[in-house]
């Protein structure tokens, strides 16, 4: 059996308890007052205004009430699923074959497969994009552990022309974190990778007893010193690990941006600046989710769903 023939892939009510199910696992919270486990009323059997389409209007399934405000409320509300015009069941599809997706799968083909419109499957993606966004805070290396720094240029920015010459000023900047004892990475964008943007990053990130690992980068030289050892590989003469320390390399933030640049390039093909962040927190939350940390289609999938709530994105066009 596939896994995309669980009911509440096809059927609405169950969707709703579904998704009931992971957001309040902890109880039944109003978003209007706030009230966690206050009275709450089902409202079974309510349906929509008539309309030309739907003459006796739609079922509105998982309809509650609070009974301290009196506010009327679904799951949907306060998460990044509010407002949205498509049937639940349907965005749950997609936010499995998103995050089950190595590589991510583009907004045509979500569009086919769920049967909906271009631009209601572009938006759709970026939603549950920015329910992947994570903001973890806490500092990588703790407890002296290794953490590696790299950084990555592709594409090209918007009103920019590609530089036959050699050089980094046309591409998008990005820079990557990757703890190898929790094994998660982090990712940021900038415009220039100068001190001034870099250096900040580093330090807020990454705790003072750490083993900071990266490459030959000047970059990186005067920062290296704040933390408690600094290693550093050559890749200018083809050195990847260091001949005497083979725990010294960034061979795993390579890895891992080998995965981001095939999907952006094999799979988007075009992004633009202002979405780069959503797109870098997809890739980002499939690494910090994959097998290897314990996580299998449907945990992924579950993981993405509890960070549904307290966020909203509003529609801008597929331009903007």
């Amino acid at each position: 059996m596939s896994v995309l023939s669980s009911p509440h892939f096809h059927d609405e009510a169950k969707a709703f308890a579904f998704l009931e199910s992971i957001v309040w696992a902890d109880g039944v919270v109003c978003p209007h007052c706030g009230v966690v486990g206050g009275r709450v009323y089902d409202l079974s059997g309510v349906r929509s205004k008539p309309s030309v389409k739907n003459p006796e209007g739609v079922v509105r399934h998982g309809l509650k009430k609070c009974g301290e405000c009196r506010k009327q409320f679904t799951v949907k509300v306060g998460t990044v699923f509010e407002h949205a015009r498509m049937p639940l069941h349907k965005m749950l599809q997609a936010v499995h074959l998103i995050v089950s997706s190595k590589k991510g799968i583009s907004a045509h083909q979500l569009s086919r497969v769920l049967e909906v419109q271009y631009k209601s499957a572009w938006f759709l993606a970026h939603r549950i994009r920015e329910a992947m966004r994570s903001g973890d805070l806490a500092p990588f290396g703790s407890g002296g552990g290794a953490v590696e720094v790299d950084e990555t240029y592709f594409g090209v920015k918007q009103g920019r022309t590609r530089n036959t010459g050699g050089g980094h000023a046309h591409k998008f900047g990005v820079l990557a974190l990757v703890d190898r004892d929790t094994r998660t990475m982090r990712t940021f964008t900038f415009d220039r990778f100068k001190a001034e943007e870099v250096h900040p990053i580093v330090r807020a990130n990454i705790s003072r007893e750490a083993r900071l690992m990266t490459d030959e980068a000047r970059m990186y030289s005067k920062i290296g010193k704040e933390f408690a050892e600094h290693g550093t590989t050559l890749h200018g003469i083809k050195q990847y690990v260091h001949p005497e320390d083979r725990t010294i390399h960034t061979n795993t933030v390579e890895g891992a941006f080998s995965i981001f640049k095939r999907g952006m390039k094999g799979v988007y093909q075009h992004c633009g600046e202002q979405h780069l962040h959503r797109y870098l927190a997809e890739f980002e939350f499939r690494y910090n989710t994959r097998v290897a940390n314990g996580f299998d289609d449907r945990a992924r999938s579950h993981e993405a769903l509890k960070g549904l709530v307290g966020k909203r994105l509003t529609y801008g066009g597929p331009a903007a």
